[in-house]
């Protein structure tokens, strides 16, 4: 029986609608993470955003059990060592190394990575006007960055935390197509929900190691409410909905959406820590959204590579 073409419409815009508001949502870890990182390690804030994501999913694991095979498994724990320890401990690094407002325009570069490695590595083939959308979008993402200008009491951006971030975002390309090959055959429940769980558990052993162990007294009330908030809002549901966004709609179209992040970022630094924003900033956030509403109303998905299939 053929598809409609209106649900199928339909559900694609939900998917799209699902990846941005996790990107807006994924906005605010930056912000959370450095009220929580003037007050302990890279490491601790790190474990502690997972615990408390943890906690959110938890109920989730008795009402979803998963049904992976053996080889599942491995590409899920793969990809969680990828998309927890190692992304997350090297993205909050360079954050600790550099500004809010710069940390976002590395993350700019992420939708042009996500697409690149789809077509790459899932087959996925996208239009011209999907690339020229991406390129907009990301040099949008830049001119929102370059247009604030920082509190001078606050720390400087610095080459080396620019380049972590970058770092940490090639690491999460494995991550998003290992879940979205595993989003195939299982629900974004399951994957979100185990997935996480067992990267709170990696991080659990990591960090002791690494770090020292996290500390527990003498924390303000302020952080604690932070790293809730990062990992209930920023981990938990965030993930939750960009799985799921995932299953409706291509890797590489979906990657655009990624720069609400720098958008949201952007926005917090104006109404929270009284940045100002010059005109090109605005000019960026009007690229971005254009890009996106180009991706999200064309008519039919990219597709796949005749030679590829």
């Amino acid at each position: 029986m053929p598809s409609n073409p209106t649900s199928s419409s339909k559900d694609r815009l939900i998917g799209f609608a699902a990846c941005a508001l996790a990107s807006s949502f994924w906005g605010c870890g930056f912000f959370f993470g450095k009220i929580a990182l003037a007050e302990m390690g890279v490491g601790s804030m790190v474990f502690y955003r997972f615990v408390f994501a943890s906690i959110g999913l938890l109920p989730l694991l008795f009402t979803h059990r998963a049904n992976f095979t053996a080889a599942e498994w491995r590409t899920l724990l793969l990809g969680t060592l990828l998309g927890v320890p190692l992304q997350f401990l090297v993205q909050f690094t360079g954050l600790s190394l550099t500004t809010v407002s710069h940390a976002s325009l590395m993350v700019g570069t992420m939708p042009v990575i996500l697409a690149i490695g789809a077509v790459i590595f899932t087959r996925e083939r996208l239009r011209p006007l999907g690339w020229m959308a991406l390129a907009a979008s990301t040099a949008g993402a830049a001119l929102i960055a370059l247009g604030g200008h920082h509190n001078k009491t606050s720390g400087g951006p610095s080459l080396a935390g620019d380049l972590l971030v970058v770092l940490s975002l090639a690491i999460a390309l494995g991550w998003i197509l290992l879940n979205k090959s595993l989003l195939q055959r299982h629900s974004a429940i399951v994957v979100t929900a185990y997935g996480i769980v067992a990267g709170t558990l990696m991080l659990a052993v990591a960090v002791p190691v690494a770090y020292g162990l996290p500390p527990v007294h003498g924390i303000s009330l302020k952080a604690w409410a932070a790293l809730a908030a990062s990992g209930i809002l920023c981990t938990a549901i965030t993930t939750l909905l960009w799985n799921w966004g995932m299953t409706k709609v291509p890797a590489s179209q979906a990657g655009v959406l990624l720069n609400m992040e720098p958008l949201m970022g952007s926005l917090l630094g104006v109404l929270v820590l009284h940045e100002t924003l010059g005109a090109l900033a605005y000019v960026g956030g009007v690229m971005i959204l254009a890009a996106a509403i180009t991706l999200t109303t064309q008519n039919h998905p990219p597709a796949p590579d005749p030679a590829m299939v």
